[in-house]
């Protein structure tokens, strides 16, 4: 009786444990259902957070955990090198420009290039610098340069960020290197990266895979690229590493082929070799499944036109502002309307680029788009001459 008391107890004990474990794998599964949104796929991932989102229009099409919180590491150039290219763009600075570099830029330790305390480099050393080699000392040099410290310029970073969206990040520094309340996500890091890749001048830096720095005094360093999927990633032509003991491996990268480009991330990857095998993963499958499909060329007149009063021409040609593309699944059909709001009722003289109007773009009745419309042609006015050759033309069809 005693031995069939203890079975039954036995029984009874790995059927209660059985039912824990598959409530338990229930819930886990019912969660990780909900981590990504109806319309987004999720490419499994080891790393605690990823995303693939298509560069053009930001389109998710693949995340996990993509808004949680993590520090990571030097990903945090990628606004440090935004703010610089930004400089650049503006007028601030200049590649050519020359930086002395601080005792405390030459001190920052980590990655750097080893820069000499007192000596110049130009603008152009140190930004690829920062973007091959992951630079540390270069980073605070050029901080200090836009911004007097890298304390002011880390407001600056912060401001940035706030601008574009990026409400899970807070920097406290310009480098990455362990400091606490520094952190991002991997949604918000694919943001700032769209910003920085708008810069056409980052990737003459960014695509290089082995360069030397060469120092004041005659010393030369050699880097290579962080990224090691510039090298091994066909179509890959940027991205940035990050790696502390406290954020784990990770990687923001960007490919682009047959028009279609792509940027991923991944935050907290288990080893260097993981990060890189699951952008490329995420790549592969973006690449295999979507494609850029452009609605409106913004190289090419629209096929329709305005009309224009008092000029030599009675139509004008139109063109777009923009090109205006989709991510597309392969094989997927779609169709698109239009409506033209013009601004005014065109009177001649119109030149080429004048505004014309705004084109709208419809899907299943929902606006996706909106773009300028500008002329594509110069009209000018009719003259007397052309008047009066017109009654003439008239005048002779009636007699």
């Amino acid at each position: 009786m005693r031995k069939n008391f203890s079975i039954f107890f036995i029984v009874l004990a790995f059927i209660l444990s059985y039912s824990v474990f598959f409530s338990y794998t229930m819930i886990n599964r019912a969660f990780a259902e909900t981590t990504v949104s109806d319309n987004t796929e999720q490419v499994k991932t080891l790393s605690k957070s990823s995303i693939l989102i298509d560069a053009e229009s930001g389109t998710v099409i693949s995340a996990h955990n993509e808004n949680a919180a993590y520090p990571i590491a030097s990903m945090c150039k990628i606004m440090t090198l935004l703010l610089c290219f930004e400089s650049v763009d503006s007028g601030a600075i200049s590649f050519e420009d020359s930086v002395v570099v601080s005792e405390t830029a030459a001190g920052m330790g980590g990655s750097q290039v080893f820069l000499e305390a007192g000596a110049e480099y130009t603008v152009n050393e140190l930004l690829k610098s920062i973007t091959v080699a992951s630079a540390n000392d270069a980073c605070v040099a050029m901080a200090e340069t836009l911004c007097g410290s890298e304390d002011l310029f880390v407001e600056k970073m912060n401001e940035k960020a706030k601008s574009l969206g990026m409400n899970g990040t807070v920097f406290v520094n310009c480098t990455g290197l362990p400091k606490s309340g520094q952190h991002s996500s991997a949604k918000d890091v694919s943001k700032m990266f769209s910003e920085l890749i708008k810069h056409q001048d980052y990737f003459r830096f960014s695509t290089i895979w082995m360069d030397e720095i060469k120092h004041p005094q005659g010393r030369i360093t050699e880097i290579s690229n962080t990224n090691k999927l510039v090298r091994h990633y066909k179509g890959c032509d940027g991205g940035k590493t990050g790696y502390t003991s406290e954020a784990g491996h990770c990687l923001c990268a960007s490919a682009k082929r047959d028009g279609l480009r792509l940027i991923s991330v991944v935050i907290s990857a288990p080893d260097s070799k993981t990060r890189f095998k699951e952008v490329s993963s995420m790549f592969n499958y973006g690449f295999a499944s979507y494609e850029s499909k452009t609605v409106l060329d913004g190289n090419s007149p629209l096929d329709f036109t305005v009309s224009v009063k008092g000029g030599k021409k009675a139509e004008l040609a139109l063109i777009v502002e923009r090109s205006v593309k989709v991510l597309n699944k392969k094989n997927e059909k779609r169709s698109f309307e239009f409506d033209f709001i013009p601004d005014k009722e065109l009177k001649a003289p119109v030149y080429k680029n004048d505004a014309i109007g705004v084109l709208d773009i419809y899907e299943n009745g929902i606006k996706i788009d909106s773009v300028a419309v500008k002329a594509a042609e110069d009209i000018k006015s009719k003259t007397y001459f052309d008047v009066l050759s017109d009654i003439m033309g008239k005048w002779a069809l009636v007699s």
